[in-house]
């Protein structure tokens, strides 16, 4: 047990430390790839090799291809850092070990699920009522709303999907904007749909969907189980749907409204920022990730349904060795995992850390960030392409050629790291905020280094 306890205080120090370099170091300079290949390659030996010996050698091959996401200079794909409390409770997790399989495998860990879902709910505005499935990042919190909507507008029909399949079965048509993320066309691939059975909606100067063109679409038919996918932050802009409406045209046609709300969602969280998604309580399903924007660690997200007796049909499944199967829909019956890992300790200890004031003003501050490299760069001279009403920003540099040549001369410099995009047919630098840790100071340090590079 002695050398169990050194191995532990050997990774979480290391851990600590390099959390410690993450203000001081640089973001993401370009790693010698072949150098690492190297480092971890080699034959497998053929005898055992003491524990502290392996970490100590991981440590040594790692270091040099670590990207410094977690920090606060990191704004590429609209990811945090990780909540102090929440990267402990992490790590205490895996120490417990424990399978978040149902209340039988591990009490404790749907425990912690159960509390932290009723938080999510009351903070996101999302009804009590809900079922909440802890998955592993917004594609699969979009895959499972889409199954249990799936399940819900066949079985309208009188048709069965999880026993006959989708062979034979009315067709489904999803409606959504042209702006939608990639995950829900991969959703709709998974689930057998397709995405031809996706009729999109134009959307709007900012990237929200356009109501008009909704209200045309649905109008237009084919009449039949029809699925809404809707947005709360688009990846490029940060717009929001208008929930409100559009859920309300949704279910008038005798549809399913899901929202992706892999970040979006979270301006629910803040008073400043709730009318962006109001009426979102109107959808029947709502995809969540927890290490975006509430800084957790990955892969941590929510799968939100408002009919859990669908959710669990649609997601779950018996078998006579599974003790504690039935009952209440928690754990493993609300996702697509049973070997389950334990999310629901650091989602319950990062809400704890930042409660609900801290949530908001996690939000707001950074949308003001946000704001603040909008101004910044225009100042200097550069495009900003969108209106900024989250945590995105589109930045322009001429022609799209030098707009690459800016990101990959960001990205190789090592001050922040943003990435490329293509919005409306031109490439763009987009810079996401999302990181707890983010000040005024680094988002005026990345400005100068942008435009430094920039010239």
């Amino acid at each position: 047990m002695e050398e169990l306890t050194r191995l532990f205080r050997l990774a979480a120090d290391h851990a600590a430390d390099y959390r410690r370099s993450l203000p001081d170091r640089p973001v993401g300079a370009p790693p010698d790839q072949a150098a690492l290949t190297r480092a971890f390659s080699g034959p497998l030996p053929a005898t055992p090799c003491p524990a502290e010996q392996v970490v100590t050698d991981l440590l040594a091959a790692a270091e040099p291809g670590l990207v410094a996401s977690a920090g606060p200079r990191y704004f590429g794909f609209v990811v945090g850092g990780a909540l102090p409390s929440a990267t402990a409770a992490d790590m205490l997790a895996v120490g417990w070990d424990q399978l978040a399989f149902n209340a039988v495998t591990s009490p404790a860990a749907i425990a912690a699920e159960a509390a932290a879902a009723a938080w999510l709910k009351e903070l996101l505005g999302i009804p009590t009522a809900a079922s909440v499935g802890f998955v592993t990042g917004g594609q699969a919190a979009n895959t499972a709303g889409l199954a249990a909507a799936r399940h819900q507008v066949l079985a309208d029909v009188g048709w069965d999907v999880e026993r006959r399949g989708l062979l034979g079965a009315p067709p489904v048509r999803v409606i959504a904007g042209d702006e939608r993320h990639g995950t829900i066309d991969r959703a709709l691939r998974l689930l057998g749909l397709g995405v031809d059975a996706v009729q999109p909606v134009r959307t709007g100067p900012n990237g929200a969907i356009d109501l008009g063109s909704l209200r045309d679409v649905l109008k237009a038919g084919p009449a039949g189980p029809t699925i809404v996918c809707l947005q709360a932050g688009n990846v490029n802009t940060g717009a929001c749907d208008e929930l409100r409406e559009a859920c309300e045209l949704a279910h008038r046609h005798g549809g399913w409204a899901h929202v992706d709300g892999a970040f979006g969602l979270w301006a629910a969280a803040s008073p400043a920022t709730r009318h962006l998604v109001d009426g979102l309580e109107l959808a029947d399903s709502w995809a969540c990730d927890g290490h975006k924007w509430l800084n957790l660690p990955y892969d941590t997200a929510f799968a939100f349904c408002a009919r859990p007796d669908t959710h669990a049909a649609a997601m779950s499944y018996a078998a006579a060795y599974l003790v504690g199967s039935g009952g209440v829909p928690t754990g493993a019956n609300l996702t697509a995992e049973s070997s389950r890992r334990a999310r629901g300790f650091a989602v319950w200890a990062g809400l704890r850390e930042l409660g609900r004031d801290g949530l908001a003003a996690l939000v707001d501050r950074c949308c003001a960030l946000a704001r603040r490299f909008a101004e910044g760069l225009t100042a200097a001279g550069f495009e900003v392409a969108n209106e900024v009403v989250l945590n995105q920003v589109l930045v322009g540099f001429g022609d799209d050629a030098r707009t690459d040549r800016v990101v990959d001369a960001v990205q190789a410099d090592g001050t922040c790291w943003a990435g490329g995009t293509t919005w409306r047919g031109r490439r763009f630098m987009r810079i996401s905020v999302s990181n707890a840790t983010t000040t005024e100071a680094d988002v005026d340090r990345s400005i100068a280094a942008i435009t430094r590079l920039a010239v």
